[in-house]
């Protein structure tokens, strides 16, 4: 079972289209239709088609079944039993400073939909008075309507695809799966950036 699931984080790429389908095996019998979000853990994020994206312990899952018939997914060849998180080799790197100040930092990188990409973040910012976080942002962090993604820790690191796609990152290296093409951006989940100071440095795998 750790192996399947090491390799099956090499696979796991963010939410894509409607057109690509995996089926979640559960130990209870069901199947569940959807796409796989992530490996976070001891956790997968799966998004159920028409739902929203829910956490499931793996240990409560007994095979995830691809659909490899869809264009834009890695050939069997290619897949490693690399560790949850582990970056595959041969793969492009460029590091960028996360400004704390931007809203958005440009990474100069054009990404696909269906690409893999991963995420390396050291540093931390200061986002307010006594407020200073990593990556991961704050913790027991409560819900502000005003941030970018209201439901996520404040201050931590965010993706997003062109003008208006997304997505969480925080501490977590990946593997992302690109949901739609376009210029990759980064950000803090904040509201208020100008009494923001520092930055992250990340280095991005694609």
């Amino acid at each position: 079972m750790t192996r399947r699931f090491a390799a099956l984080a090499i696979l796991v790429l963010g939410a894509g289209t409607v057109t690509w389908a995996d089926t979640l095996v559960l130990r209870d019998g069901r199947r569940v239709q959807g796409e796989l979000v992530g490996v976070f853990g001891r956790d997968l994020e799966f998004e159920e088609r028409g739902r929203r994206v829910v956490r499931i312990p793996r240990r409560d899952v007994v095979r995830i079944e691809f659909d490899d018939n869809e264009q834009g997914r890695f050939d069997r060849d290619d897949r490693r039993d690399d560790a949850p998180g582990e970056i595959p080799r041969g793969m492009r790197e460029r590091q960028v400073n996360v400004t704390a100040r931007e809203a958005w930092s440009d990474t100069g990188i054009d990404v696909r939909a269906g690409q893999a990409i991963y995420f390396q973040a050291s540093g931390e910012t200061r986002w307010g008075p006594n407020r200073r976080d990593g990556a991961a942002g704050e913790r027991n962090s409560p819900r502000n309507a005003g941030r970018p993604l209201p439901d996520r820790p404040a201050a931590a690191l965010l993706g997003r695809i062109g003008e208006n796609d997304m997505f969480f990152i925080g501490d977590q290296p990946g593997p992302f799966r690109v949901r739609s093409s376009g210029r990759l951006y980064l950000g803090l989940n904040d509201d208020v950036l100008t009494d923001n100071s520092g930055a992250l440095r990340v280095t991005i795998s694609y």
